[in-house]
């Protein structure tokens, strides 16, 4: 157990800075998000350079330590149930304290104990990301640390790390200090690449359900994959990895192998999406068959089918112990050359300008229309993004020895690896929905919703209150739009596996996050069918159509999803009318962006009717509410016969809820 205590401090150590960095970035975004354009708030990212300060530092003491330490610590631990703007500050400054605190602790001389610091760094980062996943899986896409009871894991978490901070034997600390200082460009190389790696972390791989969201590919896939890859290189490590010497070479080659199977996984999801009108409504022929499609007459069941989808991100997931490996290497040429920490101040400030840069281009590929000059040159560049950021492995890997031994890992750190796998595989079975459709009563009801990545009106967090309104309204069916959640912007949260897990619905997500469009999504509580994702033209935001059909009875329901640009543009509802054709049962529901008075408004209703309209022929509901400027409509085929009509006002959304109970 001895050995393990300095791996359970990184876990917890790495483990809060991926959660801290999270919710750092997510709040900075949030208040873009409310006001649609450059946030001042953006400023406070300078406290991403806070390594600048280790300049001024000579020999940091051990007080100085301990309080950076506590600072991360009571960030963590407080900053989930503040307010997005004191979330922002206290985030923030523990992400500060973190990115000071680290390049001491690599700065810290053991003695001879620098291959066993480096390897204990390595399994904690390792740790510490399955942690994560975890988290995620126990909170059904959305980390169960960061909400309600579940703060109590953090607490527990933080009452860990700061116990073993205080009772680890540094007894045997030596500062480090050389004659001559070693060349800085070594040192700089070598911590980019450190910082590449956390960026790679932070981007996916601490938050598995993203890489299901790039792709369509079942999570279940993603999970068993990166499980299997990740412990089978903790076990390696134990029996085989100490014996071996492996060539920088070797490991150059196999970065630029990930680099390569990242780009393609990526980039062989990204649709082509030509500036040309007439090529649109486009279908999305890269979407991976969804499961509920496998029927008795399908020649090959879609698992199967969605086997080869699947391939590039399978071969991804199985080479991303690499990082690992790679990340011990960088550690332990770092260390061995003893570098001052004024040279690691200053690396460490340019490896923190390149995580801003990696952030705000991964940001960039989704608000690109709402960034002067520059955004445009973001559109459809995902995959790009992943590709540069990924190479800045290589320079790092070249600085690295030319033969140091595997890492080894503790017998019980491989036992405890596998103990969680265990528990994220069985979490995320349990936890995934198992609908169990039963005859509506009185009709089907039909939600709409613009969910705002699951912030309030007042730009707060509150995925918890929206699911609580959902409830309330207890739909068959549901629209989602702006669900696009799983990305760093909206700290990698997948609010559609939340929504779909805790209401035990079907689901299906519609255009995939490398695309960088307004997330749409369809729930129901009956089975899905034949669901495609169609895009429509646009010179600004990408947008997109979910169309498919629900089975309810014996009957076939036509229900169409989207969000349409600003402005809801003629061409794109033209478009949409065009996928709507004139099938009987049909419903077209989501954020039009256009209002009753309007040219699309009309040439929408001279084939499809206004729910609204048909209970509320004077617009006017039995609660006197009269929303002739709504931009939220669920429009219904003339066959389709209307119960009732509901409005539920902002709060949970900066968008009012829109229900309609319909029958045939």
């Amino acid at each position: 157990m001895k050995h393990l205590r300095p791996i359970l401090f990184y876990a917890i150590f790495f483990l809060f800075f991926l959660q801290l960095l999270t919710d750092f970035i997510a709040a900075i975004y949030a208040f873009g998000l409310l006001n649609t354009s450059i946030p001042p708030e953006l400023g406070l990212a300078l406290l991403l350079f806070a390594p600048a300060l280790l300049l001024g530092i000579r020999r940091p003491h051990g007080q100085l330590q301990s309080t950076l330490f506590l600072l991360v610590i009571v960030a963590r631990l407080i900053e989930p149930g503040l307010d997005t703007q004191w979330r922002l500050l206290i985030s923030g400054l523990g992400v500060a304290a973190w990115l000071i605190l680290f390049p001491i602790l690599l700065w810290r001389h053991h003695g001879d104990r620098n291959d066993t610091v480096a390897a204990d760094m390595m399994w904690g980062v390792m740790l510490g990301v399955i942690l994560s996943g975890l988290l995620r899986v126990l909170g059904s896409g959305v980390d169960v640390s960061t909400m309600g009871l579940g703060q109590g894991i953090g607490a527990i978490l933080a009452f860990m790390g700061l116990s073993l901070w205080f009772t680890t034997d540094r007894k045997r600390e030596e500062w480090a200090e050389k004659k001559s200082e070693p060349g800085f460009k070594k040192i700089l190389a070598l911590s980019l690449g450190l910082m590449t790696v956390l960026v790679l972390m932070y981007y996916a791989f601490a938050a598995p359900y993203v890489m299901a969201r790039w792709t369509g590919v079942d999570a279940s896939v993603v999970l068993l994959t990166m499980i299997f890859a990740w412990t089978a290189y903790a076990w390696t490590a134990t029996r085989f990895l100490k014996r071996l010497q492996i060539g920088k070479n070797w490991l150059f080659l196999w970065g630029l192998a990930f680099a390569l199977a990242i780009f393609f996984t990526l980039s062989n999801n990204q649709p082509w999406l030509p500036d040309i009108p007439h090529l649109y409504p486009r279908p999305d022929t890269l979407t991976a068959p969804h499961p509920l499609d496998c029927t008795e007459e399908t020649a090959m069941c879609p698992a199967w089918r969605s086997l080869w989808h699947a391939a590039p991100l399978v071969i991804m997931l199985l080479l991303s112990p690499g990082l690992l490996l790679i990340f011990h290497r960088q550690l332990h040429a770092l260390r061995a050359v003893r570098p001052s920490l004024r040279q690691l101040g200053g690396a460490f400030t340019v490896a923190a300008l390149f995580l801003l840069l990696a952030i705000f281009a991964h940001i960039f590929t989704t608000v690109y229309d709402y960034i002067p000059v520059i955004g445009p040159l973001f559109r459809n560049a995902f995959p790009l993004v992943y590709l540069l950021v990924t190479l800045m492995l290589l320079p790092g890997i070249l600085a690295t020895g030319k033969h140091v031994k595997g890492p080894v890992a503790p017998r019980m750190l491989n036992l405890g690896v596998v103990l969680l796998a265990f528990v994220i595989m069985g979490g995320h079975i349990l936890l995934t929905a198992h609908p169990q459709s039963a005859p509506p009563q009185d009709g089907v009801t039909i939600l709409t919703y613009n969910i705002q990545q699951g912030y309030s009106a007042e730009g707060r967090k509150n995925e918890v209150g929206q699911l609580a309104l959902i409830r309330q309204i207890h739909p068959d069916i549901i629209g989602l739009q702006e669900s696009d959640s799983a990305r760093i912007a909206n700290s990698n949260d997948d609010l559609v596996r939340y929504f779909a897990n805790h209401l035990h619905m079907h689901h299906y997500y519609g255009p995939k996050t490398v695309v960088g469009t307004f997330g749409i999504a369809l729930l129901s509580r009956y089975p899905i069918y034949h669901a495609e994702t169609f895009y429509l033209y646009s010179k600004g935001e990408q947008v997109a159509v979910i169309r498919a059909e629900i089975e309810i009875e014996g009957r076939r329901l036509h229900v169409l999803v989207t969000h349409l640009g600003n402005g809801g543009p003629l061409i794109q509802q033209e478009q949409l009318l065009e996928l709507v054709g004139d099938a009987p049962g049909t419903v077209v529901m989501g954020d039009f962006n256009f209002r009753p008075d309007t040219e699309q408004y009309a040439i929408t209703t001279q084939l499809l009717r206004d729910s609204w309209t048909q209970r509320w022929p004077d617009w006017k509901d039995d609660q006197g509410r009269q929303p002739r400027d709504k931009i939220d409509h669920i429009f219904i085929s003339p066959d389709l016969q209307v119960i009732d009509v509901s409005y539920y006002p902002k709060g949970p959304s900066d968008h009012p809820a829109m229900t309609a109970v319909i029958d045939w």
